[in-house]
């Protein structure tokens, strides 16, 4: 490429002087645009590129926030530039100037967010995003960039200063408020869901108002995303997480055992008191053998002590076929492999009723799993159920239709 000389310089500028005015503010303005179209292309062509291999490759979330800063710096040429064209009517001048000035401010405010979607993304990839997500406060900070970028460009726009419009902002306050009223709610619920730690990604929460049953796969600022079991998605306001009630079953995962709360229904006209050779046979029982030894010594000492003088049997305490079942129970569920330790293990006796007398088993087993959970909890029962009658007990049931053909067989 041949360098221009001082001369030809003179030449063109002699011939430029020449041309007319509408003429010399076309080849002005063609200029302009050259430059302008120069400089983006220099940035975003060969800067850009050869700065591509030091960002993170993982995301193209950086590489779009230096683009959008970089689209400031031609607006830039033109904004100052373009006071240098000459004969530009100045109407023609100012909305060139304003509309320039306009689209830098929308390119940087773009470029700030960019830039905070990139933290958030930076953040997510550590370990305590999961305890302690900032997508909210990140999305605060967007719309506050936002609406500051909106104010300014209307005053770029109208060419009158910010503070005129700020100084209007107090009669539209409640306007403002009644706009915003979910985000202002979404921003005070998203503080106190991040700083009591009530929600984190990951967490099973149940809501029954909101019909959610699932994982939390996403906090923001005005919604929660649930991954209910069924693969449904139930999007909850953020504020609702905190004027209503939800179960959190987080503390559950983390003790790393699953309740089991569930009861054996008996029927109450089959207890009953066990003879001498019934005890016996239940010492045959390894997991009753300790039991009926202690509970024998128990009831022999009592009945020596209490009995003197007395022979009917309806005086003396005796072992009952539902007390040594209940004993059975919680021998089994101790000696259980899956039933973890140190959790309440209870075998209670709830109150009678219509429906028979509840025999609950309160464990927890050792394991969190839904699949194993559901398998042990199975299994324990499938025993306990089968293993009724040898006590000489029944379950409990509602008349079937068997039971009313049997009944009219027998009448």
């Amino acid at each position: 490429m041949v360098p221009i000389s001082r001369r030809d310089m003179d030449i063109l500028a002699s011939l430029y002087a020449q041309q007319p005015d509408w003429a010399q503010t076309l080849i002005a303005l063609a200029g302009l645009v050259l430059a302008a179209l120069a400089v983006n292309f220099i940035l975003k062509r060969i800067i850009l590129r050869a700065a591509a291999p030091y960002l993170d490759q993982t995301t193209n979330t950086s590489d779009k926030s230096a683009a959008w800063l970089a689209t400031a710096a031609p607006l830039l040429v033109i904004s100052f530039g373009i006071a240098l064209v000459p004969s530009l009517p100045e109407q023609a001048y100012t909305i060139i100037r304003n509309l320039a000035q306009a689209l830098i401010v929308i390119s940087v405010a773009m470029a700030i967010v960019t830039a905070l979607t990139y933290v958030n993304e930076l953040y997510e990839r550590q370990p305590r995003s999961n305890d302690r997500p900032i997508k909210g406060f990140i999305q605060l900070i967007k719309i506050v960039v936002l609406c500051g970028a909106a104010i300014i460009l209307i005053s770029v726009l109208i060419d009158q200063s910010p503070l005129l419009l700020l100084s209007g902002l107090g009669a539209i306050t409640a306007v403002l408020l009644l706009v915003f009223k979910d985000t202002i709610l979404s921003l005070v619920a998203s503080v106190q869901l991040t700083t009591n730690d009530m929600l984190r990604v990951g967490d099973w929460i149940t809501m029954p108002s909101m019909e959610a049953d699932g994982d939390v796969v996403d906090i923001s600022l005005h919604t929660v995303k649930v991954q209910n079991f069924d693969k449904t998605i139930t999007t909850i306001p953020t504020h609702r997480l905190v004027s209503d009630a939800y179960q959190n079953w987080r503390g559950m995962a983390e003790s790393g055992g699953r309740r089991i709360k569930r009861s054996i229904v008996l029927d109450q006209n089959s207890i009953r008191f066990l003879s001498d050779e019934e005890v016996a046979e239940f010492g045959k029982f390894k997991m009753l053998k300790d039991y009926l030894a202690a509970k024998r010594t128990e009831i022999a000492e009592w009945n020596a002590r209490e009995m003197q003088g007395e022979d009917a049997p309806v005086n003396a305490r005796r072992l009952t076929n539902i007390g040594t079942f209940r004993a059975y129970i919680q021998a089994y569920i101790e000696w259980h492999p899956h039933i973890g330790e140190g959790f309440t293990l209870l075998v209670r006796q709830m109150p009678p009723g219509p429906q028979g007398l509840p025999i609950e088993i309160y464990c927890f087993t050792d394991t969190i799993g839904w699949n194993e959970y559901e398998n042990i909890q199975g299994d324990i029962f499938d025993h306990l159920l089968a293993i009724v009658p040898e006590f000489g007990l029944k379950l409990f049931q509602e008349p079937t239709g068997r039971d009313f053909e049997a009944a009219l067989k027998l009448a």
